[in-house]
């Protein structure tokens, strides 16, 4: 059976990215940050659950211990500090978590995904990959570097059997969006320019992660992957 790891993966996005690796077949991990995480994580057959903070190098590295074997990688660990990224240290812990943390869990994973000879890693990069965003500039610059780390690490892994690849979600209702899911203008703007005039919600990306994690996608490395109903093409 195929073995999967997700960072982030104990809720929204990528509790839903876990839901459908498992219905495609897979063994599944998940990480949450903090013991309260873990253990919401519901019971399932081919699931386990483990803490981890991804900033934290000694973790990650016990983490790989426990680990045999690994065909996937997906990185959605992630946090955003909305009005308070300009404070240097805030923008430094963003930036950590999203970006060299990432880079972190890649470079850990590196030696078993090479093992597996069709391995793959998907990371999670952002609309705000090619917009800015004013009140979030770390968050910003980390999924901006989040795109580019994909596409150095597609090209330098490739010949060791490790495709590397990002989606970009839209807009997605999650805990990170409460604040914009209920606040109903500024809902209203992000629907205005959203073809398909709505939310987006964790099962929407899913598929997407399958896909690029499959042999359907073998000679598949190096992409952004907007998920995001249309929202970029506007």
């Amino acid at each position: 059976m195929r073995q999967a790891l997700i960072t982030g993966g104990a809720r929204g996005i990528g509790w839903g990215i876990a839901n459908a690796l498992l219905e495609a077949g897979y063994a599944v991990t998940v990480t949450g940050l903090t013991p309260d995480e873990v253990k919401a994580i519901p019971a399932r057959e081919h699931l386990k659950a483990m803490q981890l903070d991804v900033t934290s190098d000694a973790q990650v590295a016990e983490l790989f211990t426990r680990f045999d074997r690994l065909d996937a990688l997906v990185n959605c660990a992630g946090i955003i500090m909305r009005g308070a990224e300009y404070d240097i240290e805030t923008f430094k812990k963003v930036v950590d978590v999203n970006l060299t943390g990432t880079m972190r869990m890649c470079v850990a994973a590196k030696p078993l995904l090479a093992r597996s000879g069709n391995a793959a890693i998907v990371n999670t990069a952002s609309m705000l990959s090619f917009f800015g965003g004013a009140l979030v500039p770390a968050y910003a610059a980390s999924k901006g570097g989040i795109a580019q780390l994909t596409k150095s690490l597609a090209i330098a892994w490739a010949s060791e059997g490790i495709r590397v690849n990002a989606i970009a979600p839209g807009w997605i209702s999650t805990e990170l969006t409460r604040g914009l899911t209920s606040d109903e203008a500024r809902s209203a703007a992000i629907l205005a320019r959203t073809p398909m005039k709505r939310w987006g919600e964790p099962a929407d990306i899913g598929g997407s992660i399958v896909y690029l994690c499959s042999d359907a996608a073998r000679f598949v490395t190096g992409i952004v992957l907007p998920i995001d109903g249309g929202y970029a093409a506007m």
